[in-house]
């Protein structure tokens, strides 16, 4: 089996004791890449350390996630512009994008945060990663002028409908993010699913959270990649095997790793 988590938070305090066994389990599991996306300037050292301390097998990303853009937004892109000048080896912008679920107060200044750091992915030529939460209008709004170009990534965490999905897939370089929601007992997804090539999704767990069925409630780590990789593959009506070849072609590909 091989499967790689495209989008995991093992840097985070819930793993502090034990990483080393989160990501020996992973392994075990099959999982032969961990990418990791940073979320502000707080939890860059961290992330960074792991990486570099399981080089080869975790990704760092660099960017401003869209609930730590407050008002010293302008400070925190700073640090995104001086790290991608390092040689840290990030392999995406990430976690980007928007979210108007807890507050709208800074809804302007989220749109203007995306767009500066997709503008950064095309100049570094890297993909973009993209968190969208009670926004999908708003990003898309942000992303149509760059429709056509080189522009690549995922859609992260996908919770939309068919119609967002479809126009999601407009985005030729864009792939889906598909985590454990969609082993939830009331999810919808596994209906819009069917309405996406596998050729376009990617496995991710958004460790610690969003644990899928038949661990709902635990703390999410990477190796539970695999359920959602049973559930993905049930509806699909395909092999595990199958899947998870296809979606860990999928995910290298965005991430520029294909061989």
């Amino acid at each position: 089996m091989r499967l790689i988590d495209t989008h995991s938070h093992l840097f985070l305090e819930e793993f502090s004791t034990d990483l080393p066994q989160v990501i020996e389990r992973a392994r075990d599991a099959g999982v032969t890449h961990i990418f990791m996306p940073n979320i502000d300037s707080t939890t860059v050292d961290a992330m960074v350390a792991v990486c570099k301390d399981y080089k080869g097998y975790c990704f760092p990303m660099i960017g401003l996630h869209p609930t730590s853009v407050n008002s010293n937004y302008m400070e925190e892109l700073e640090v995104v512009a001086r790290e991608l000048k390092s040689s840290k080896g990030y392999v995406a912008i990430g976690e980007i994008g928007m979210d108007l679920y807890w507050d709208k107060t800074f809804l302007k200044e989220q749109q203007f945060v995306l767009d500066k750091q997709i503008g950064w992915a095309l100049e570094y030529n890297l993909p973009v990663v993209i968190h969208c939460r009670d926004a999908f209008d708003y990003i898309y709004k942000v992303l149509e002028p760059y429709k056509g170009c080189a522009l690549k990534g995922i859609f992260h965490s996908f919770t939309g409908s068919a119609e967002e999905a479809v126009r999601m897939l407009e985005f030729s370089g864009f792939s889906i993010g598909i985590n454990g929601v969609v082993t939830f007992k009331k999810s919808h997804l596994p209906e819009v699913l069917l309405e996406i090539p596998i050729e376009r999704i990617v496995l991710e767990t958004d460790s610690p959270y969003l644990t899928p069925v038949p661990n709902r409630g635990k703390r999410n780590e990477s190796a539970n990649v695999k359920d959602t990789l049973k559930k993905v593959a049930e509806v699909y009506r395909m092999s595990p095997e199958t899947v998870g070849e296809i979606t860990s072609e999928n995910a290298l590909k965005v991430f520029g790793m294909l061989k």
